[in-house]
């Protein structure tokens, strides 16, 4: 069996998700490591307990675009047929996992990444503009409502995989989705015991001693 050059998309893929920009936007505007503050998650909630608004966002936006490119620069390398050729989609799936892999444990960054809410909704867009839409909805009700950011991402990360099959129908990229909704609930672990127990913080608030969530 020949080499598919095209597979290479791959471990591209996982270092792109290994940029954490919660770290590099924290260095570049002379804020703590997010690893030592809060929950300890390298992502943009727990940047915003800085109390820094601006930092939250450039991590947000930056650990979405990563997941979002990823995927994009896949699909335009892989052509039209990223979605429907058998190969093709399976590179795809696989670029999907490794940016997300990537995102959790960040080689650049000592295996400690975050959560992959951001990044995940980077690849939705970047798998299909409807599917993206619709999860980050998802979100943003249940955020809007509950103001527990963890209780919206596993929300979305539930629907997330249904939406696909609803407008796709049952494809390589629905079990792709389904193995990153599964990776996100487990990252999610400690949320899910602190919203059982009611002790998960909820959205903007500010905790600098290092806790569970």
């Amino acid at each position: 069996m020949s080499f598919h050059p095209n597979i290479l998309l791959i471990p591209i893929a996982y270092l792109i998700g290994s940029i954490s920009f919660a770290v590099v936007v924290s260095k570049c505007m002379r804020l703590p490591d997010p690893h030592t503050y809060g929950s300890g998650n390298p992502g943009a909630t727990n940047v915003l307990r800085t109390g820094n608004k601006s930092a939250a966002v450039l991590t947000l936006i930056g650990d979405a675009l990563k997941g979002y490119f990823a995927v994009m620069l896949a699909r335009i390398i892989l052509g039209d047929e990223s979605l429907t050729s058998t190969l093709s989609s399976w590179v795809l799936c696989g670029v999907v996992l490794a940016v997300f892999l990537g995102h959790l444990f960040p080689i650049f960054h000592g295996f400690k990444g975050g959560k992959g809410v951001a990044t995940a909704c980077g690849i939705l867009f970047g798998v299909n503009v409807i599917l993206g839409i619709a999860t980050l909805s998802t979100w943003i009700i249940v955020a809007t409502f509950l103001r527990y950011s963890s209780l919206a991402a596993l929300a979305a990360a539930i629907f997330g995989p249904i939406y696909f099959v609803f407008l796709f129908g049952f494809q390589p990229m629905g079990i792709a989705l389904f193995v990153v909704c599964l990776l996100l609930i487990w990252r999610h672990r400690s949320n899910i015991r602190n919203l059982m127990n009611g002790t998960e913080s909820r959205i903007g608030s500010k905790k600098t001693p290092k806790e569970s969530s």
